[in-house]
């Protein structure tokens, strides 16, 4: 008994000893894929093989059925058909001479009553019809002249056979009708082998058999075909007075079961179609193995992972217990560290750390909190520095009595040029709130470009498009005509030809897109992509180490502003033109108008 546990503990501690890797790796095997292996395997196996036994023997069953109900048919017809054949009355009847219509219909007569000819051929099911070779003969009830059936085909067929009785199905006149019709010909020469040539023909009742067909409910579809003629089918195709139609080859060469009926001479198919299976019914028919099946799956998965979970789960729980058991200021240890996995070093590292943090929790937390606040401040004394950047004070008083000035000497293009510099100096000195909406910014934008045609003069020309849904919402002030004035600058200075500034900003989806186009000189890829870079990553200590202050001051007060989700693109192609796309999320600027 000491023993078996040594052993049992022994196990325990090599699992101790294994990476959760390999742990994972033997749950894995021994838990999921070796139980799903044998267990599928053997459940599709069974169920399988057992659902094709179980329905090819009822295809098998179908097919005898139908081929029982097709030759009874048949027999009792050709029953029948003997009756007919050797009756004597009725051979000499249609080898009577008859002097006149009047004269056949009195002797017709007779013989329907004394010899009850028309209880015999007159039921439900099947139908006589004698064509007589005797011209006395007036066509009409159970017997017609001979020459009402020679032009057909089935009557060529009759003399060019060498069996006495020849099967057929037609789609022919049934008096106003066209219908269906199994039927049996043969010779009436019982009494003149050879020499008469009067024709019975039995119809047998094509409604009934296929009623017998339909009514039998079997579970699969069937098709009884002649060639590639249905003659019966329980899938709702056809009816009594509905040509026959054609078996297709692919269906016919999909069948589960082929079974041949060879009737005088002609070969009839019977087609079992395999049956659609019903998994719900299958699972239902095997529930007792599946249950075992699930029972095995369930039991020997739950053994091995309890021994495999037994190995970490425990050390795992006890540091859920230390870590939950927090008080306050001080972290606890562990007591033990077991084993030699990845649990073991974590548990050793969680001691080591929880011995450092007591130590530094009251030094070097409280320090972080000084030094944050620090930072705090100093990134708000450098948001100013930034606003200083782009921020030159002018002297309104000063402008304002030059543009006076100009007014008196009569020089309005120059009075016109300083009260827009005044309205844009303004603009660019009140920083009560970095915020603007874009109906100002775009009317500052327009201001600008105005200032700038009296420096180009018919060298530029542009074109401001807003949305008017875009128009209340808020965005850093300048940061919109930054990127207008770099197209100016930078975009037609020395350039001889005229240059178009377009500005669009519109919505696109969740996102409002802003785009500042020039047809100036352009840049390369590789200056177009730098410049990109610089936007993409711009911060406060790259900003003062760069050339490009004014886009990159934009560029970082609109990151601020989106919490880092605007997007810059740039298109951009030497001698074309440059086109700057700022994409800002909707969700932000409704957050920034809330402000």
């Amino acid at each position: 008994m000491a023993e078996s546990k040594k052993k049992r503990f022994f196990l325990i501690d090599k699992l101790d000893n294994l990476r959760i890797r390999q742990k994972l790796i033997l749950i894995q095997i021994f838990c999921v894929l070796l139980p799903l292996l044998i267990t599928d395997s053997v459940i599709l196996t069974l169920i399988v093989n057992e659902e094709k036994r179980v329905t090819m023997q009822e295809m098998n069953n179908i097919a005898g059925s139908v081929k029982y109900t097709i030759n009874d048919s048949i027999d009792n017809a050709l029953g029948l058909m003997q009756n007919i054949y050797i009756n004597r009355y009725v051979n000499e009847f249609i080898s009577s001479e008859f002097a006149s219509p009047a004269d056949y219909y009195g002797q017709y007569t007779d013989f329907i009553k004394d010899s009850l000819y028309a209880v015999g051929v007159s039921n439900s099911h099947y139908s006589a019809v004698i064509y007589g070779d005797n011209d006395g003969i007036v066509n009409g009830g159970y017997f017609q002249r001979l020459e009402m059936a020679e032009n057909t085909w089935w009557y060529e067929e009759l003399e060019k056979s060498d069996r006495d009785v020849i099967i057929f199905s037609d789609y022919a006149s049934t008096g106003m009708n066209r219908a269906r019709m199994i039927s049996l010909a043969r010779h009436m020469d019982y009494y003149n082998k050879g020499k008469e040539k009067s024709v019975l023909r039995i119809n047998m009742d094509y409604s009934g058999m296929s009623s017998d067909i339909i009514n039998a409910k079997y579970s699969a579809v069937l098709y009884v075909c002649e060639g590639d003629r249905i003659l019966f089918s329980n899938d709702g195709r056809g009816g009594l007075q509905v040509p026959f139609e054609s078996m297709d080859a692919q269906l016919a060469d999909s069948a589960g079961v082929h079974e041949t009926v060879n009737i005088y001479g002609r070969t009839w198919d019977i087609y079992v179609m395999t049956p659609r299976i019903d998994s719900g019914e299958i699972l239902l028919r095997n529930a007792p193995l599946i249950g075992g099946l699930i029972c095995i799956n369930v039991v020997l998965p739950f053994l091995i992972m309890g021994l495999i979970n037994r190995s970490f789960t425990q050390r795992i729980r006890e540091m859920d217990r230390i870590f939950k058991d927090v008080d306050g200021e001080e972290l606890k240890q562990l007591p033990e560290v077991r084993g030699n996995d990845e649990i073991s070093a974590l548990m050793a590292s969680y001691n080591r750390m929880a011995q450092r943090m007591n130590e530094l929790i009251q030094t070097v937390y409280k320090n972080r909190l000084r030094s944050q606040e620090i930072d705090i401040a100093r990134q708000n004394a450098e948001l100013l520095a930034l606003h200083s950047q782009i921020n030159p004070h002018f002297l309104f008083n000063a402008l304002e009595s030059i543009r006076m000035h100009s007014v008196l000497k009569k020089e309005y293009e120059t009075a016109d040029m300083v009260q827009k510099l005044a309205l844009m100096e303004r603009q660019n000195v009140e920083w009560g709130d970095d915020l603007v909406c874009i109906r100002e910014e775009v009317e500052f934008v327009k201001a600008y470009l105005e200032l700038q045609k009296y420096r180009f003069g018919a060298k530029l020309s542009y074109e401001v498009n807003v949305d008017e849904d875009c128009m209340d919402y808020r965005l850093p002030k300048l940061s919109l005509v930054t990127f207008v004035e770099n197209a100016c600058v930078h975009g037609m200075e020395n350039k001889t030809l005229g240059s178009w500034i377009f500005v669009r900003i519109y919505l696109q989806e969740d996102m409002l897109v802003a785009e500042i186009e020039d047809t100036g000189h352009g840049m390369t890829e590789e200056q177009c992509r730098s410049i990109l870079e610089e936007m993409r990553d711009v911060s406060i200590g790259r900003l003062k180490e760069t050339s490009h202050v004014g886009i990159l001051n934009a560029a970082l007060r609109l990151k601020m502003a989106s919490r880092e989700r605007v997007r810059f693109e740039i298109d951009s192609e030497a001698g074309a033109g440059t086109m700057v796309t700022i994409s800002f999320p909707v969700d932000e600027l409704r957050r920034i108008s809330e402000l």
